[in-house]
């Protein structure tokens, strides 16, 4: 059974792609330091897949640690990366942090991949290195915009740093992944999007909202060029992103003369504007969203889908949930999880 280390496994995506990884017969040693994550995800993934994957605490930043790991757990032949801060409006106030976060662990990672054996890394890039695009969609060939963020900045120089070490000749191969905005949780509501604290993501915000929990939502803009004023994005289903890494990950290890490097946009083909999002969930649900119009917030970009055609043909992955079916299984998770009375 091939081995495969997931970082940051118990988080959001992670989670989600270690049962596809399950499912589909790898096995899975998970590293987290659960700064965003629960350790009582593990039961959901157990609960899910039937199989209790390795876990190691610890953080990916430190080198020694990430080496003691590899030896514990000897054989692994890929990895996932998805151990990094990711709330754009937070890497602003603090971007040392994601700096430290996304790139020393991505570093570390790729300096002890030779020297374990490690043949391929799947790295979780974002459709932010696009910044503010010329045109949409978006496919892999549209330029790369400075960033808009410190959090957009790390996927870049994350991605230029694979590409440098994979040009240097050493002997591992990447695929990177960028996604567009992943959204929902299982069917089976054992695992989903669990913040800790104020939720830095539009997802569980509007479920806490829907719940109570939270007062109202804010949407950050009307006065954007788009159809109704807010911002468009491409929301994708976690679980058909997390079944895009299980794809990747067997063509990086079953296809030994294949690419080194690839890129992959992973996103529905279709723009979404917030609006429209909180449309989508109350049809779904028959629940109603609190909300008001606030200011733009820093870091947002105007309107942003993706042209997944080449993850389409050539990974042949394709985004199958629908936007309402998404939002079903974000509000079953969220009643799951809100406090009883």
């Amino acid at each position: 059974m091939t081995k495969i280390l997931v970082t940051g496994g118990t988080g959001y995506i992670g989670s989600h792609t270690v049962v596809e990884l399950q499912q589909a017969g790898y096995e899975v040693v998970i590293i987290d330091n659960l700064s965003n994550s629960n350790i009582n995800v593990l039961d959901g993934i157990e609960k899910i897949s039937g199989i209790r994957p390795a876990f190691v605490k610890g953080d990916v930043t430190d080198i020694t640690t990430l080496r003691q790991l590899f030896k514990d757990h000897p054989g692994i032949k890929g990895i996932i990366n998805f151990a990094a801060s990711k709330a754009v409006n937070e890497s602003v106030q603090k971007p040392l942090l994601y700096y430290r976060n996304n790139l020393v662990s991505l570093l570390n990672l790729l300096e002890l991949m030779p020297e374990f054996g490690v043949e391929g890394i799947v790295f979780s890039s974002s459709c932010t290195v696009y910044g503010e695009p010329d045109n949409n969609p978006i496919d892999e060939s549209a330029p790369i915009k400075p960033a808009t963020s410190p959090y957009g900045n790390t996927k870049q120089i994350s991605e230029e740093i694979i590409t440098d070490t994979i040009y240097s000749g050493a002997p591992i191969k990447s695929i990177i992944l960028r996604y567009f905005n992943p959204v929902g949780a299982h069917p089976s509501a054992e695992i989903g999007e669990l913040p800790l604290g104020v939720p830095q993501n539009l997802i569980p915000y509007l479920t806490q909202t829907a719940a109570g929990i939270r007062k109202e939502l804010t949407v950050f803009g009307n006065d954007y060029d788009t159809p109704d004023g807010s911002c468009i994005r491409d929301f994708i289903d976690v679980v058909d992103l997390a079944k895009a890494h299980v794809i990747a990950m067997r063509r990086m290890l079953d296809n030994p003369k294949g690419e080194k490097l690839e890129i992959f946009n992973l996103g529905t083909g279709r723009g979404l504007s917030v609006l429209e999002l909180i449309e989508s969930f109350e049809r779904a649900t028959g629940v109603k969203v609190p909300h008001k119009i606030g200011p733009r917030r820093e870091g947002d970009i105007e309107k942003i889908w993706a042209e997944p055609s080449k993850a389409n043909n050539v990974l042949g992955w394709k985004a199958e949930a629908t936007i309402d079916d998404t939002m079903r299984n974000a509000w079953r998770w969220q009643q799951k999880i809100t406090p009883k009375d």
